[in-house]
């Protein structure tokens, strides 16, 4: 990572922003990027997001006038008093400079004083790390960086600002856990000392369950080593409000087939090889990082040492319930709680039916209850996720299976069945209990059998139709 040294610099920005900020100067206002946009810059990282923050001017109603000659603009954060505006595609945030100060628990409860006259370095000084307090003067291509982030970037070191306004949202600490893992940073030792202070006094115990979920969501998406935020939760202290995670350290596995250490170190290296193989389909990727997550969370409760054998059997349908407790913490989400849980309850599966070298049948029925594409992601990071010496046999069993998916035409969802409620009463059956039975019957010859539906049907009749 090369940080540049001076502080005289210039960041390529979108066409339309460089009219913007030209605008807002000739009207007598001082434009500064700030925050992430500018500490991307200087990580070499893609550039997504711009926030602005405007200096020396009167109100929101004299910016908004400004603005609205480039597109639409709308008020969010209230509180917070940002504009947003949407166009080419892309939205701006823009803001006035403010100072805040905790009055009330809760992300709300700030008294938020705008005042566009403060100095950089005065507006500033509310921002949680010394790298997210850069600015970028556009008409003077100049950095300004009054707490010393650029240094903090060069050494690759996670700084907090001020020790008042640090405490004063606890969300920093996920925030501090979430960056490190990032940007493979490490937490200065006063700011580590401060986070654990917070930690050790509740102060996370006011923190809504979703702000923590989005926190966690950008160390899984946007991390390289996702191992990097997990340990440093664990050294903070924060796994004592996850009891699944905790119960992983010291969970010991059979060196045979884990040869890395427990489970806790194993789930960590799990997670860095699915960094690697993510699809980049960010709801998918959420899926797959939370059932590799807790894909063993069912080894604290059965692991046992049988003739000399640490075993764990039943672990992965075992698993399901101590994975809803922990996701249930984290999120109301029900379609992702119920999309993760099966990928946690066959992750074994991928590898069973490729060492038996199972049927056709097997696997259409393995379809039915999960994505196997997805599966085989789950199970590839599980595999990789350890230190045994011939990984080859990773690619191979994922592989047999994907292509007898492929083949099958059930890489994504099961088989449909080819004999409906209307054929039955076609026949003459009337809706009941042996309906059903018959509906089973019938998707049981198509699945085992790989009859037509002629035949099935014929079948139907000879066992169920008499004379």
């Amino acid at each position: 990572m090369c940080i540049l040294s001076t502080k005289k610099t210039s960041i390529k920005l979108p066409n339309t922003l460089t009219k913007i900020l030209k605008l807002l100067q000739e009207k007598g206002a001082k434009p500064i990027l700030v925050g992430g946009c500018v500490r991307d810059h200087f990580l070499n990282l893609e550039i997504k997001d711009y926030d602005i923050e405007v200096f020396h001017i009167e109100d929101f109603e004299t910016l908004t006038k400004y603005l609205e000659q480039f597109g639409k603009v709308k008020l969010v954060g209230k509180s917070y008093g940002v504009l947003k505006l949407s166009v080419d595609k892309q939205e701006y945030d823009f803001a006035l400079p403010r100072v805040e100060k905790k009055i009330a628990k809760g992300h709300k409860g700030f008294e938020v004083i705008s005042n566009s006259y403060l100095s950089f370095k005065e507006a500033a000084i509310r921002r949680d790390f010394t790298i997210n307090a850069l600015g970028y003067d556009f008409i003077n291509e100049e950095i300004l960086d009054p707490f010393g982030g650029l240094e903090d970037l060069e050494n690759k070191t996670l700084r907090h600002i001020d020790d008042n306004s640090f405490i004063e949202d606890p969300l920093r600490v996920y925030r501090a856990v979430q960056f490190a893992s990032r940007f493979d940073f490490t937490l200065d030792e006063k700011s580590f000392d401060l986070c654990k202070k917070m930690v050790s006094n509740n102060d996370l115990e006011e923190l809504a369950n979703e702000r923590i979920f989005e926190e966690l969501k950008k160390l899984f998406l946007k991390s390289t080593k996702p191992s990097v935020g997990f340990e440093l939760l664990k050294e903070l202290g924060i796994l004592k409000y996850y009891p699944e995670l905790k119960a992983l350290i010291g969970c010991e596995q059979e060196p045979e087939y884990h040869p890395e250490g427990d489970v806790w170190i194993h789930t960590l290296m799990c997670l860095d090889e699915m960094a690697k193989i993510k699809t980049n389909d960010e709801y998918k990727d959420l899926v797959l990082f939370f059932a590799i997550l807790c894909h063993d969370f069912g080894k604290p409760l059965c692991t046992k040492v049988i003739d000399g054998k640490i075993t764990s059997h039943k672990h992965e349908s075992l698993g399901i319930e101590p994975t809803v407790s922990f996701l249930e913490k984290l999120t109301n989400d029900k379609k992702l709680i119920a999309d993760i849980l099966p990928l946690v309850k066959y992750h074994l599966s991928p590898f069973q039916l490729y060492l038996h070298n199972s049927s056709d049948k097997a696997v259409k029925r393995l379809a039915l209850k999960v994505d196997i594409e997805m599966l085989c992601l789950v199970c590839l990071a599980d595999c990789l996720g350890r230190t045994i010496e011939d990984k080859c046999k990773c690619h191979e069993a994922i592989s047999w299976l994907k292509n007898k998916a492929s083949q099958l035409e059930v890489t994504n969802s099961g088989p449909k069945a080819i004999v409906m409620g209307k054929d039955l009463i076609t026949l003459g059956f009337t809706p009941g209990v042996l309906f059903k039975e018959i509906l089973d019957y019938a998707f049981d010859l198509q699945l085992d059998e790989d009859l037509p539906k002629d035949l099935i049907i014929e079948k139907i009749k000879e066992k169920y139709i008499k004379g």
